[in-house]
C-alpha cells in the first residue's frame, strides 16, 4: 500500500461517515431473532403451562374425527392484532404438546396446554366428545421424576417428521375406514402397536412419544413472526396438484383451439386421483407445524436395551403410505461416525442432556434452518394427527393403558329435592 501512496484514512473516514446509515440496518437483523424470542417467551412463561392425564372411559363409540374436533377447537393461533402486540407483548401462536407414555410399563396419555388459552376449552370439548373420560391436572409434571445423571442414568432420542412433501398426507382414520364407524371387533386401530409397545416397558425405563404442535399460520413481519412473509402449505399444495394434473402454472387454462395439446395431455391413474383428492381434503383443515420427539430412558445404564430401539421407531408404520408420506427418522442423539465427529463422547453426552430439557420444556429445537432443515418441524392436518393420538375405544385391550373403572350417570332429573320431613 506504501508503494502505491495508499492512504487507509480517507476510505477509513468515509466508512465511519456512512456507519450511521446501515449500522441500525445490521443491528436489527442481527437481534430481530433473538428480541423475538426474548418477549415469547415472556408471553409463554404468562400464560403458564398444565399437564393433564388422559384416562380413557370404559368404552369409546366414536371414530378418531371426535379428536379431530377437539384439536380443531384448541387451534389457538393467537395472532397479534399490531406492532405492539407482536413486538413487545410477544403475542404468538402456542404450543401444545401430545405425550404418549410409559412409565415402567404403565401406558398413559397426557396433554401439556397453556393454562390460560386453551386448558378449560380442551376440558369441554374432551368431555363433550367423550362422556365418562377422566382428565385430572398432574399437581407435579411426571417429567420432573426424570433428573439427568450420567453416570446412573442413559437414553436415546429422536427426531421425526414427515419423509416427502409435507402437503402429501399419511395414511389417516379416514383411509382406514374408521370413519364409516366398522364393528369394533373389525377396527384397525392405528395407535395399538404404539401401545401394545408401551406396555412391554420395564421397571427401570420411561418410553415417550411427544408430539409438539404449534398452530399452522401465515407468517409475516407484522404479526412478529418472520422477516418474510411465507404463505400457508396451501398453495404448495396447489403448486403439487398442479404438478400432477400437468398444468402450466402460467396457463392453468388450454384454450379451445388447442386441441392437440389438450389430447396430448396424459390421463391420472386411480392412485393419482386418490393423491390429489387426499391432499385438498388434508390442506383444506386446521393445521399444526409438528416435531415429533421419541425417548428410550433407562433410570440403570447397566440395563439400556439397544433392541429396543428398531420396535420403538417401527410402531409409525401403520400411518405410512409409500405412494404419499411416511414417518420418518431424520435426527438422532447418536452420531453416524462417533471416531471422526465425537471421538471423546461429549458431544454426544451434551445433546442427551440438551434433549431431556427440552423435553421437560415441551420444546422441539432443530437448530439452524439452513444447517439442520431435514429434522425441522413439518405440517400436520387435525386428520393426520387425530389420527395418530387420540382416545381409542375397546379394540385395544392393553390392560396396562389405564381406563375409567366404571361409567358415571348423571342424577335422574325428577330426583326430589329438599328438607325431609321432620
Amino acid at each position: 500500500m506504501r508503494n502505491v501512496d495508499f492512504t487507509i484514512w480517507p476510505a477509513l473516514s468515509f466508512a465511519l461517515l456512512l456507519l450511521p446509515v446501515f449500522l441500525p440496518y445490521v443491528l436489527f437483523h442481527l437481534t430481530y431473532e433473538r428480541w423475538q424470542e426474548f418477549t415469547q417467551t415472556r408471553n409463554k412463561q404468562r400464560a403458564g403451562r398444565v399437564t393433564l392425564r388422559i384416562k380413557p372411559p370404559p368404552d369409546v363409540f366414536k371414530s378418531p374425527e371426535a379428536m379431530e374436533t377437539v384439536l380443531a377447537q384448541i387451534n389457538n393461533t393467537s395472532k397479534a392484532d399490531n406492532f405492539m402486540e407482536a413486538y413487545i407483548g410477544g403475542k404468538h401462536p402456542l404450543s401444545i404438546s401430545l405425550e404418549l407414555v410409559s412409565i415402567g410399563g404403565d401406558v398413559r396419555m397426557y396433554v401439556n396446554v397453556p393454562r390460560k388459552q386453551i386448558k378449560d376449552i380442551l376440558e369441554a370439548q374432551l368431555y363433550a366428545q367423550y362422556p365418562g373420560i377422566e382428565i385430572t391436572e398432574e399437581p407435579i409434571d411426571y417429567a420432573a421424576e426424570i433428573q439427568w445423571n450420567e453416570d446412573e442414568m442413559d437414553l436415546m432420542s429422536f427426531h421425526a417428521v414427515k419423509a416427502d412433501e409435507e402437503v402429501l398426507p399419511i395414511k389417516t382414520y379416514i383411509d382406514l375406514g374408521l370413519d364409516r364407524m366398522p364393528k369394533e371387533e373389525e377396527k384397525v386401530e392405528p395407535m395399538a402397536p404404539i401401545i401394545e409397545f408401551l406396555s412391554k416397558a420395564k421397571p427401570h425405563e420411561r418410553i415417550i412419544y411427544q408430539f409438539i404442535c404449534a398452530p399452522h399460520v401465515k407468517k409475516e413481519f407484522k404479526l412478529g413472526t418472520s422477516l418474510k412473509t411465507k404463505p400457508t402449505w396451501k398453495k404448495a399444495a396447489q403448486r403439487k396438484i398442479n404438478e400432477l394434473m400437468y398444468r402450466d402454472e402460467n396457463r392453468l387454462s388450454i384454450r379451445a383451439e388447442d386441441e392437440e395439446e389438450k389430447d396430448a395431455r396424459p390421463s391420472l391413474t386411480m392412485g393419482e386421483r386418490d393423491l390429489v383428492s387426499a391432499i385438498e381434503r388434508n390442506t383444506g383443515k386446521l393445521a399444526y407445524v409438528t416435531g415429533i420427539r421419541i425417548m428410550l430412558i433407562t433410570l440403570d445404564k447397566t440395563q439400556f436395551d439397544g433392541g429396543k430401539i428398531a420396535p420403538l421407531l417401527k410402531v409409525f408404520y401403520p400411518f405410512d403410505d409409500q405412494n404419499r408420506n411416511q414417518i420418518g427418522i431424520r435426527w438422532k442423539t447418536d452420531f453416524d461416525y462417533m471416531f471422526f465427529e465425537d471421538f471423546t463422547g461429549t458431544k454426544k453426552t451434551a445433546r442427551k442432556k440438551r434433549e431431556l430439557e427440552h423435553f421437560k420444556l415441551r420444546k422441539y429445537d432443530a437448530g439452524d434452518g439452513k444447517v439442520n432443515k431435514i429434522h425441522q418441524p413439518t405440517v400436520f392436518s387435525v386428520e393426520e394427527l387425530a389420527t395418530i393420538f387420540h382416545v381409542p375405544g375397546r379394540s385395544v385391550i392393553t390392560p396396562q393403558l389405564g381406563r375409567v373403572a366404571s361409567a358415571r350417570g348423571n342424577a335422574p332429573d325428577n330426583l326430589p329435592i329438599g328438607e325431609l320431613p321432620s
